[in-house]
């Protein structure tokens, strides 16, 4: 894994390369100096087993709802083993994702009582379409 490319590291990540370009931008991965030289890879930046790992730990850490910014104070507080800050971040997570929840229940449950509504045999518009119509 040593010594790849920005495409192999994308590919390892299971991103494109595109999104690797932009966590550098953002500051969560590490763009790695252009070694010098004309040889067979001279001038093309490299990526290492760490870099493969922080990429992954980004993408797991937005599998769980957390925002590029959050995820850039996650990554800083491995570096100062802040466990208070890190466990107040993921309680505070965990809060939202709770009211994520809620508010996905109370949509389901409308979209099942509008599609039994359709489904009623009653004349009229349909009443998915007039839920949705309403601004």
């Amino acid at each position: 894994m040593a010594g790849m490319t920005i495409a192999g590291l994308a590919r390892e990540g299971g991103v494109g390369v595109e999104t690797v370009r932009y966590y550098q931008r953002r500051g969560l991965l590490d763009e790695p100096d252009r070694p010098s030289g004309s040889g067979t890879g001279g001038g093309i930046r490299r990526y290492g087993a760490d870099d493969v790992r922080r990429l992954r730990f980004i993408r797991s850490a937005q599998a769980a709802g957390f925002t590029l910014e959050q995820i850039g104070e996650l990554l800083a507080l491995d570096a100062t083993n802040d466990r208070a800050r890190a466990r107040q971040l993921a309680i505070n997570q965990v809060a939202a994702l709770d009211a994520k929840i809620v508010e996905l229940q109370r949509v389901r449950a409308s979209l099942h009582r509008l599609a039994g509504e359709c489904g009623s045999g009653s004349k009229g518009p349909c009443p998915i379409l007039t839920a949705f119509d309403n601004n």
